[in-house]
Order: structure tokens, then C-alpha cells, then sequence
């Protein structure tokens, strides 16, 4: 067990069939019924595939989808909030190809903050699974759905994971991303319930 003195709140992996996932005050943050941490990655890798090129993941957590689209990405750079989850991956074997691998680059920050930093068009993909919305809305805002597209190039495709569609809360959360991603300027917003989440066009 880990404890973020940043976030006054305590971190420990739990094992599965595969990958261990991660609670965050005794909530799981991958999907474990029906699944795995690892199938849950994969799912959301095809929502964007083919992911090639320069390749942003928002949220690290683990790292499971930094390091599964660095095997096709030229390079990912993945961002994670808090520093003791980055620790926690120290001590993950299935983390480990964020400090092995040359092609994957590491931020410590908010999201919100840290995308002001890159170019416009910087990215062909984007991977966004932010917490959930009662702990991060600001990862949901209209003002960081703008950022997410000014930073995404032509052609580019956001897959935003916002959890089961056919929940009361889900189906209201996608309701209000797919009109919020409208609003920053996306094309296309489609929905990719076997990945819980929604494929933006740019």
C-alpha cells in the first residue's frame, strides 16, 4: 500500500487473472468484471487504431496504454498527476516499459496544465481516460476538449474513455462529453461501447 501525500489519499495494486490494476481509495481504476486491465488497454487501443505516429496518453496511471502504443507509435508521451503513482510503477512488472522504453516519455502534472505546452498538431493520437468525473471534471471541460484538438493534427483521432454507456451515469456523462467535444470543434464523435468510451475525428 501506497499513500500520496500530495492527494492524502492511499494507492495498492490488486491482483487479476493479468495485470494488477490500481485502487485508488479502494476503487479499481481499470475494468475487472467480465475482463482484465489488460484486455481493458487493448479495447481501448483498437477504439484508435491504427495508433501510429505521435501518440499523447493524458492520463498514465499504470501505464498498460502508454506502453501497449508504444509497439506501434514512433513515440507516446504519457502524463501522470501524481508523482507516488509513478513510484507505484516502479514496483509493477507490467509497468516496466515505461522506464525501459527510448520511445515513451514521462510528465508529471495535470493534463490541463501540461497540454499548453505542446505545439499545435503535435499529435496523429490521442488517448484519454481521465478519472472519473466527480474527481477530475476539468478533464472533461469544454476548455480542455479545445486543448485536446488544437494539440491533435488533421486527420487525428481522440479515443476519451468515460465508462459503462449503458449505466445511468455513464449515458449521461457521454451524453454531455459528445456535445462538449462538438463544441471544441470535432467532426465526428462516435460512440465505442466495447471499449466504454467515444472515437473523435478531428
Amino acid at each position: 500500500q501506497f499513500f500520496s501525500e500530495t492527494f492524502n489519499r492511499f494507492y495498492s495494486l490488486m491482483p487479476t487473472e493479468a495485470a494488477p490494476t490500481m485502487l485508488i481509495s479502494g476503487i479499481p481504476m481499470h475494468r475487472i468484471k467480465g475482463t482484465d486491465p489488460h484486455k481493458d488497454t487493448l479495447s481501448k487501443i483498437r477504439a484508435a487504431a491504427p495508433v501510429t505516429g505521435e501518440v499523447l496518453d493524458t492520463t498514465m496511471g499504470l501505464g498498460y496504454t502508454a506502453v501497449a502504443a508504444a509497439q506501434t507509435a514512433h513515440h507516446v508521451t504519457t502524463i501522470e498527476l501524481d508523482p507516488t503513482v509513478a513510484e507505484i510503477c516502479r514496483h509493477n512488472p507490467w509497468s516496466q516499459g515505461l522506464f525501459d522504453n527510448p520511445q515513451i516519455t514521462r510528465l508529471i502534472g495535470d493534463a490541463y496544465d501540461v497540454i499548453e505546452e505542446f505545439e499545435d498538431g503535435s499529435f496523429h493520437r490521442i488517448l484519454h481516460d481521465p478519472p472519473t468525473f466527480s474527481l477530475a471534471g476539468h478533464l472533461y471541460s469544454t476548455e480542455f476538449y479545445r486543448q485536446l484538438y488544437r494539440v491533435l493534427g488533421g486527420n487525428g483521432r481522440l479515443f476519451h474513455y468515460i465508462g459503462d454507456p449503458k449505466s445511468k451515469s455513464g449515458s449521461s456523462v457521454t451524453r454531455g462529453v459528445v456535445r462538449r467535444l462538438h463544441e471544441a470543434g470535432f467532426s465526428q464523435v462516435k460512440p465505442a461501447p466495447y471499449a466504454f468510451g467515444v472515437v473523435a475525428k478531428k
